[in-house]
This record gives C-alpha cells, sequence and structure tokens, in this order.
C-alpha cells in the first residue's frame, strides 16, 4: 500500500518536526549555566538534545539525568526560563506550504508531542499555523506519554479516522516506536534536531524525509 492509499489524516510531532524551538530551549538551560556563574556553552552542544526537552536540555548543560535527586527542581527552573522565551519560536521553513497544501487535498492534521499542555497550549494558540489543526495532543492529554501509543490513539480517535488511515511524522525514535504499535504508518523528519549520531536506519520508519515538503511527495508516490 501507498502512502497515498486511504490516508486521511496527518499528525505531526511538535518541536524538530513543525517548529524550531532549539535556540529558545537552548539559551532556557544556558541561563541556568550563567545564573550560576559557569561559562556559556555554544548552541551546538544543545541543538542535538532539543527533542529530548528538559531532560536534554539539562544533560547537556549540567550532565544531569532525571534520576537525580535535584533535578525535579532544576526542570522546573529550565521550565520557567523557557516560558518567558517560547513565543520567539518559528516553525521550520515550508512547513506553512505544506499544511496549506494538506488542507488542499481534504487531509486532516494534528499534532501529537511529549510537550506540556503548559507550553503546547500557548504556542499553538499563538501561532496561525495551527489554526488548521484538528487535534493537538500534549505530553500530558492521557496518562501516557510517547512512546507510548495512547497519545496517538487520541489523535486519531478526535479526528474520527481509524489509526490505521494515518501518517504520523517526527524527528525522534520514540516517535517511530509509537507510530508503529498505533499501527500508524511513520515517517522521520531528518531535518529536526538530529546529531550526527543518530541513525535513522535503525528507527524502523516507513519512509524518511529531509524536508517538510518532501512529504507531499511520498503522498503522490503511486
Amino acid at each position: 500500500m501507498s502512502f497515498a492509499d486511504a490516508t486521511r489524516a496527518i499528525l505531526f510531532d511538535l518541536d524538530g518536526t513543525l517548529i524550531d524551538s532549539a535556540a529558545d530551549l537552548g539559551a532556557a538551560a544556558d541561563q541556568m549555566r550563567t545564573d550560576r556563574g559557569l561559562d556559556s556553552l555554544p548552541m551546538e552542544r544543545y541543538r542535538p538534545m532539543a527533542g529530548s526537552g528538559a531532560r536534554g536540555m539539562l544533560g547537556v548543560a549540567f550532565g544531569i539525568t532525571p534520576d537525580a535527586p535535584d533535578f525535579a527542581p532544576l526542570r522546573e527552573e529550565f521550565f520557567l526560563n523557557y516560558e518567558a522565551r517560547m513565543m520567539r519560536t518559528r516553525q521550520f521553513e515550508g512547513v506553512a506550504e505544506l499544511v496549506a497544501a494538506l488542507c488542499a487535498r481534504g487531509l486532516q492534521w494534528g499534532v501529537v508531542t511529549n510537550k506540556s499542555v503548559r507550553f503546547t497550549g500557548p504556542l499553538t494558540r499563538a501561532m496561525p499555523l495551527f489554526s488548521t489543526a484538528r487535534a493537538i495532543i500534549s505530553g500530558d492529554t492521557t496518562p501516557y506519554a510517547k512512546p507510548h501509543p495512547e497519545p496517538l490513539f487520541e489523535a486519531a480517535r478526535q479526528l474520527g479516522v481509524s489509526p490505521a488511515s494515518c501518517i504520523y511524522v517526527g524527528d525522534d525514535e520514540r516517535d517511530m516506536a509509537a507510530g508503529r504499535a498505533a499501527g500508524m504508518r511513520t515517517v522521520a523528519a531528518t531535518y529536526g534536531y538530529m546529531g550526527a549520531e543518530a541513525d535513522v536506519t535503525l528507527w524502523e520508519a516507513d519512509a524518511a524525509i529531509r524536508s517538510p515538503l518532501e512529504l507531499l511527495q511520498l503522498l503522490e508516490s503511486a
């Protein structure tokens, strides 16, 4: 079955797939370093881990992991720093054209992200891009987060379509795992935050794209 067959909806991850928030996330973590008298780190250190949110940013900034006893207060400090600058986030080039083309084809679209509604809500309400999104599922919309398939199932329910008729596009291996578990076809977005170490061939995605508009070529393939 081609990507054009039986597709009724396209679901996307958010950070690293639709929007480029790496600079804001990195700056939020780096401020924590400079506030403590530590040297600033170059953005190139933060960007490959932007898709991992607080876990990735704090790992770069302080070498800390979520099981550390002081991780929770550091994460909240990071969140406050990010909230102060997140409205500067912009979409990747070509995303607006892609969404317009999907709507013109009569395809529904939505977002499934692990980002908390605390951030997803204000961001998506402020950006005109999301005015046509028919489902926006945050990391705390359901009791589970990706790679669990339940957020993807919830998106399909809100769109009124079967999971098998959806394509899920994301820039992280856990996105592909969640899509497979939900019975959706999966597309790896390689233009996002991947570091040089990422090997997309190991993700078991059904396809990979190097720019947002390449998704349209997949949908046109026989």
